[in-house]
């Protein structure tokens, strides 16, 4: 199979965010752009080595995220045009922040194949995005969103609910202000305290700061109401796109596709045959043995000391089952009948009917008035029935523990 999809890091920052744990370094600014030089040129030699190497030719959607990779300007204009060199993506997406993305970037940008930006707004009102650290305003972020479309790109908008000092009101102002601008695709993410960041260390001293599960239940709801009501669907957990416009890149992880990681820290998963294939590229990472997929994530910034993670058939096929979970439409009939080649079929129907007791998810037809009357799960795997196991809105609130049902399976 393929590699589809590729992810490139940019781990760099004008100033970490206090919630921030993902891999990402800040300078001052006069070592900053000796850093930046310095990693970008490792970031072409390693892509360029995929590119001989044949791993690109197939790939459809391109994420550079970080990081704020926007922070790189010019030399991410470079990198877009190298990558638009080895393949021709139907999607490409750069990660922005709006406090560094100028007319000028995102024009270039659109010129050097890139279709889409996805801004880190997370909220509207001045004083949340002080406390978690932020250092643009709310008139940057809408001033962002215009610019992004005036490009003619597709812009995507970053949202976080639980946030220190937000209120319901304060909540659906940024709604209301993020849906005035009209993005194409909106995220909507509860705010998490990862042990070790500046956020997690205020609020072990101070409780007020920790995020009320209860009133994000009630924000994520909410952002449900309000963005279906102005046409966004939601096609995932914490996703909405207007039709057209859901992140194709995305739905590659979520649906089991291969993907490369270029940079460091950034993860990558390959089936056998391109592992086998490829594993050149990976120095120092141990032959697969029967495994059936392969994880991998760069630890350095010259692509010489990688981790990997092996995974079993019936591993990999519990993890499609549960990344399934996040999507609205959930795990399909096709899925299930492939689950049971490698899961017995007594453990499969018992994660699907625990879900369906629990009110985490309910059967769907897939072929609408087909199928009458009562079926059990034990029907669909069989393949007697099609259709398709959908979380609840319960299921979308409490994910963890319907991604867990399957994942248990493993």
């Amino acid at each position: 199979m393929a590699v589809t999809a590729l992810y490139v890091h940019v781990p760099f920052c004008a100033h970490k965010c206090r919630y921030c744990d993902f891999d990402s370094r800040s300078f001052a600014l006069c070592d900053l752009d000796a850093a930046l030089d310095s990693y970008f040129e490792q970031l072409y030699a390693r892509l360029d080595s995929f590119g001989d190497a044949g791993a690109l030719a197939q790939v459809r959607t391109v994420y550079i995220g970080g990081g704020t990779p926007s922070l790189a300007g010019e030399r991410l204009v470079k990198l877009a045009r190298r990558i638009s060199m080895w393949c021709k993506p139907v999607e490409f997406t750069c990660e922005a922040n709006p406090e560094s993305l100028t007319a000028e970037l995102a024009t270039a940008l659109a010129e050097a194949g890139v279709t889409r930006i996805s801004l880190g707004v997370q909220t509207l009102d001045n004083t949340e995005l002080a406390a978690i650290g932020r250092i643009h305003d709310a008139n940057r972020a809408l001033a962002a969103i215009a610019t992004v479309k005036d490009a003619g790109l597709d812009v995507s908008c970053d949202l976080m609910c639980g946030l220190p000092g937000q209120t319901a009101a304060s909540w659906r102002s940024t709604l209301d202000g993020v849906l005035a601008a009209a993005p194409h695709h909106v995220s909507v993410y509860p705010l998490t305290l990862e042990e070790g960041t500046p956020l997690y260390r205020m609020a072990c001293r101070d409780e007020s700061l920790e995020p009320d599960e209860d009133f994000q239940a009630s924000c994520m709801d909410a952002g449900r109401e309000r963005l279906g009501a102005a046409g966004y669907h939601p096609y995932e957990v914490a996703s909405y796109a207007l039709d057209g416009h859901e992140c194709a890149h995305n739905i590659a992880y979520w649906t089991g596709q291969g993907y490369l990681g270029l940079g460091r820290s950034a993860a990558g998963m390959l089936d056998d045959e391109d592992f086998d294939r490829l594993a050149g590229l990976f120095p120092g990472v141990s032959s697969r043995g029967d495994a059936y997929r392969v994880r991998l994530v760069q630890r350095d910034d010259d692509a010489t000391a990688f981790e990997a993670e092996y995974l079993s058939q019936r591993e990999a096929v519990a993890e499609d089952l549960m990344l399934a979970c996040r999507m609205t439409r959930g795990v399909a009939s096709d899925l299930l009948a492939r689950a049971a080649c490698v899961i017995p079929t007594g453990e499969l129907a018992a994660a699907c009917d625990r879900a369906l007791e629990l009110g985490l998810a309910t059967w769907v037809p897939e072929t609408l008035g087909i199928h009458e009357g009562p079926f059990t799960s034990a029907d669909v795997i069989a393949g007697h029935v099609r259709a398709r196991l959908a979380p609840t809105h319960l299921g979308w609130l409490d994910g963890n523990v319907l991604f867990e049902l399957f994942w248990d399976l493993a």
